[in-house]
């Protein structure tokens, strides 16, 4: 088999720069390890960039978003039960909307399948080869039968975990990482969420967040150590444990019920450089990770298509090899200042084992400082609804 692009990954990394390709008459074949039912699985958060929804409204799958998602406004900060509302709209004109990753997921991927384009799902043993030469190719085995892909480029849309950065020669691949010691705790509840928009909470017994997926379905986290299990936490502990932790008024509110969902999730900021290996190009999670208190992951793999897409592009319509040239280092410059802002959100928030007196004093002083200049709430607002792609 043949393709023009290969992608490995059928996550909305993938499936959105399959599609802004299509949409340029580019043939793409996707390599997705997993089911899709496993894909789609999947529970990924959901606040979309406003630059986000317009890139998927200009691959054309932004109907069902428009419908469902729930624009927001702003975003609240709690800090030991003194609250203050950010409102984007009126700080720069910019919103973001709620709208978890597993709809955008499978907007994409009826998109796709609806324009009869190949995905071949539990493809095993998958393998890069020659990618730094003019004749890159994938090897995989599907039903236990080995198959062979040949194409032009290859993207490695394939997450952290996944075989593309695995198969960088280590002396070309620098990475940057910094491992968080605790996680969140979070679960998703058939109950309304208990503000209208997303509630960020510190407090010194650690953080919270209050967000939502829809006007009946709500999502809380809240930090804990890294050495704690799932199985450690009932449903009346977590709840007991949110309630302590913001503001009283919020407390009184909240609507509880069984969890459809527990998980905890580890936290870590993750850079790999360069992005590009000959023909080989890596996009979202499989470059970079950030934690979640900046709402950064889904977006910055948005970004980072839409980057890829505009210079695979530029090679088959104008034969210009400026924008693959130029591919790493544009990304790399975006995907830098949303890990800056992503840490700094994490640092305010979050309460440190080795937190001091002082330092929960320069904590405070960041969120005043926060409120009261509405330079800094522009800066807030600006990193937050997202930087231009």
């Amino acid at each position: 088999m043949r393709t023009k692009v290969a992608i490995i990954g059928s996550g909305p990394a993938g499936l959105l720069l399959g599609r802004l390709l299509e949409n340029a008459g580019i043939e793409t074949v996707i390599l997705e390890r997993r089911s899709q039912e496993y894909v789609l699985g999947r529970i990924r958060a959901g606040v979309l960039e406003q630059g986000t929804v317009e890139l998927l409204d200009r691959a054309g799958v932004g109907d069902k978003l428009h419908a469902e998602g729930l624009v927001h406004d702003g975003v609240e900060f709690c800090f030991d039960g003194n609250r203050h509302r950010f409102n984007f709209r009126e700080l720069i004109g910019r919103t973001v909307t709620v709208y978890g990753q597993t709809e955008v997921t499978r907007d994409l991927m009826q998109a796709r399948d609806s324009s009869g384009l190949t995905t071949i799902y539990e493809a095993e043993n998958v393998s890069l080869h020659a990618f730094d030469g003019d004749a890159p190719k994938l090897r995989y085995v599907k039903d236990g039968v080995e198959h062979q892909l040949a194409c032009d480029f290859i993207a490695g849309c394939d997450g952290y975990h996944g075989v593309s950065r695995a198969s960088v020669p280590q002396d070309a691949l620098r990475t940057f990482e910094r491992v968080y010691p605790f996680g969140w705790l979070g679960i998703l509840v058939d109950r309304p969420p208990v503000a209208d928009e997303l509630i960020y909470a510190h407090h010194e017994r650690g953080f919270a967040l209050c967000s939502m997926r829809s006007p009946s379905r709500s999502r809380y986290y809240i930090q804990v150590p890294s050495s704690d299990r799932v199985e450690e936490w009932s449903d009346q502990r977590f709840f007991d444990e949110l309630r302590r932790r913001v503001n009283e008024e919020t407390a009184d509110k909240l609507l509880t019920g069984p969890s459809i969902e527990k998980s905890i999730a580890p936290l870590r900021s993750f850079v790999a450089e360069p992005l590009r290996f000959g023909r080989l190009f890596l996009a979202g999670d499989a470059a970079h990770i950030v934690p979640p208190t900046g709402a950064k992951g889904l977006n910055l793999a948005a970004s980072d298509v839409a980057a890829l897409a505009e210079a695979l592009i530029e090679v088959y319509t104008e034969r210009s090899s400026a924008g693959i040239d130029s591919y790493s280092a544009r990304v790399l410059s975006r995907i830098w200042k949303a890990e800056r802002f992503s840490w700094w959100m994490t640092s305010i928030l979050h309460t440190f084992p080795d937190t001091d007196a002082f330092g929960r004093r320069i904590q405070r002083a960041e969120f005043e400082y926060l409120r009261s200049s509405t330079a800094a709430s522009r800066s807030l607002a600006e990193n937050y609804t997202g930087l231009p792609l």
